[in-house]
């Protein structure tokens, strides 16, 4: 079965996956204290928005490098949401039956990003955009 050509950055499963995420922080973010709106709360946002930001910044340049670079910055933005998620459960904001699952999220879209890194770094046409 053919796969679906790539006509914008929307089609790529690894940016689905990243706004999942981002909608999933949203959600969990509306249960955390309002002393925290612009504490913990502004942060996880922030850096869950980011995710799929620049994977779609990436995706528009021209250029493989930019591309590459581009899907480090969202896997820093990914590794700073992992870290407030687990600050906001050790200071019991977030509750564990919230956040983990989050995680999870989390480590499945960080190995889908490692995995397109390689793949573009590797130059194979054919692997271009492996995450579909």
């Amino acid at each position: 079965m053919e796969e679906p050509a790539i006509h914008s950055y929307k089609d790529l499963r690894v940016w689905q996956k990243a706004m999942d995420l981002a909608e999933a922080c949203y959600t969990v973010t509306r249960q955390f204290p309002k002393e925290e709106l612009y504490g913990l709360i502004s942060q996880v946002r922030r850096a869950a928005v980011s995710v799929p930001a620049n994977i779609a910044e990436g995706h528009g340049r021209n250029n493989r490098g930019d591309y590459v670079q581009f899907l480090r910055i969202a896997q820093g933005s990914l590794k700073e949401l992992e870290t407030h998620l687990l600050l906001s459960r050790r200071l019991k904001i977030g509750q564990p039956n919230e956040v983990d699952p989050i995680l999870d999220q989390c480590d499945t879209l960080g190995r889908m990003l490692r995995a397109l890194i390689r793949s573009l770094q590797a130059g194979s046409k054919k692997e271009t955009h492996p995450e579909r």
